[in-house]
């Protein structure tokens, strides 16, 4: 089926309001969690066992909106779900800004790598979780999957510059939130609170305005016009995608690299403390983060025209798995920042990698099932990185060596990413 391409304008739209929908998932992903976890952990006496429990619970279960919402998109389009998905997670971010302490405790099952092999639960505050569940579920899942569905169907097979600008304009506005919060919290010395509530503020306002940001349908024709493309080829189901080489080994790579983010970016603030470094060098390093990944957004986007993205996936997981392995070594300053330049740019690479390759893969047609699926097991995945993590830990006395098995996994995966490429594009998989 051939779609009407939409106009310049209704494209640079469509690119632009996808880019605020991925970046309004913050309130949702770790890194945003990881704004508010040392002072949260404080103000409710919570250990970090038993955060990383309720973490990892919380994770699994708001990942089971991620294939609703995609079936969602493919049948009533981006523009109802996106709205009701970010007023949605705007309410419960300011609901977590106001919660109070409370008796009421659920007793949760702690994974077994958290306690060394012992058998044992663990009690968290019942609204705590409530609206954790619904933080994760909303953000990192649902809202996640809308904007991977939007962008996916605007580039179709061929993303070309198209996710070259979304890509640099998610890396953008994920730093200038991180910068307006840095500047709130150390010019107000508000709390935790107040920082999370205009965070939740923003998202609000965003949604309020996301019905006018998708452009309205055009008389005679389906869907939102500012998310479809000229579709050249035949689409992929959801069932012929999961039997094909590229689907697992890119599900299954990015997955890892987001469980590793998970972990370190909810732990990012403990991690530089074990190293000596205070909250003020982790606050900067989560500014550098999104302005290094831009460059290496930049940079794969500009391979992508004469690179296979095996390959490229291969080099972003071999610079993240050195990265991961000199880290017990890290004890200045500089070496901090090169740590973190050297995962921006791994990150930044797979990225754009985990944006591009489904719908240049498998077409637009089921795009929003093969991305929900996609992005659940990312969630999943990211449910166990502060489990690994914070057991890691527990189990070592350090970080140093669980980062270090990491490491060894991303090389491994590496070689898989470059296997890939030897497949036959007449299986499904990339040329």
């Amino acid at each position: 089926m051939t779609v009407q391409k939409p106009m310049r304008g209704e494209l640079l739209l469509g690119v632009l309001t996808a880019a605020m929908a991925m970046v309004a998932t913050l309130p949702g992903r770790t890194q945003g969690l990881g704004l508010i976890t040392e002072p949260l952990l404080a103000e409710l006496q919570l250990d970090r066992v038993a955060f990383a429990t309720m973490n990892f619970w919380a994770t699994l279960i708001g990942a089971v909106l991620c294939l609703p919402v995609g079936w969602l998109i493919d049948k009533l389009g981006v523009r109802i779900v996106l709205t009701v998905v970010v007023i949605s997670l705007a309410g419960v971010t300011m609901g977590l800004s106001g919660l109070k302490p409370t008796n009421d405790v659920l007793w949760l099952y702690v994974p077994e790598v958290l306690t060394g092999g012992t058998i044992a639960t663990a009690s968290v505050p019942v609204p705590l979780f409530v609206l954790l569940t619904l933080t994760r579920g909303l953000g990192q899942s649902a809202l996640s999957v809308v904007s991977l569905a939007m962008i996916g169907k605007l580039t179709g097979r061929k993303p070309g510059s198209v996710m070259g600008v979304y890509s640099f304009l998610v890396a953008v506005f994920f730093m200038l939130v991180f910068g307006v919060f840095k500047a709130f919290e150390e010019q107000t010395k508000a709390d935790w609170r107040a920082s999370w509530g205009l965070l939740g503020v923003g998202v609000l306002i965003f949604g309020l305005g996301a019905p006018f940001l998708v452009t309205r349908k055009r008389q005679g024709e389906t869907g939102d016009v500012a998310i479809e493309s000229i579709e050249s080829g035949a689409s992929s189901t959801l069932k012929e995608a999961l039997g094909t080489w590229t689907f697992w080994v890119f599900a299954l790579a990015t997955s890892y690299y987001g469980m590793v983010v998970a972990g370190t970016s909810l732990f990012n603030e403990d991690i530089l403390q074990e190293r000596g470094f205070d909250r003020s060098l982790f606050l900067t390093i989560s500014i550098l983060g999104p302005m290094v990944g831009l460059a290496g957004n930049l940079l794969c986007g500009l391979l992508m025209r004469w690179v296979r993205l095996g390959y490229l996936l291969t080099v972003a997981l071999v610079v993240q798995g050195v990265a991961m392995a000199l880290f017990p070594y890290i004890t200045t300053v500089q070496q901090v920042y090169a740590y973190a330049v050297a995962l921006g740019v791994a990150g930044g690479f797979q990225t754009v990698l985990f944006f591009s390759v489904w719908g240049q893969t498998y077409g637009p047609k089921h795009l929003g099932k093969i991305q929900g699926a996609a992005q659940l097991l990312t969630v999943l995945a990211s449910a166990l990185g502060p489990v690994v993590l914070a057991g890691g830990k527990k189990f070592c006395g350090s970080y140093g060596p669980v980062v270090q098995v990491l490491a060894a996994v991303a090389f491994v995966l590496a070689v898989a990413a470059f296997l890939v490429n030897r497949r036959r594009a007449s299986h499904g998989d990339l040329e």
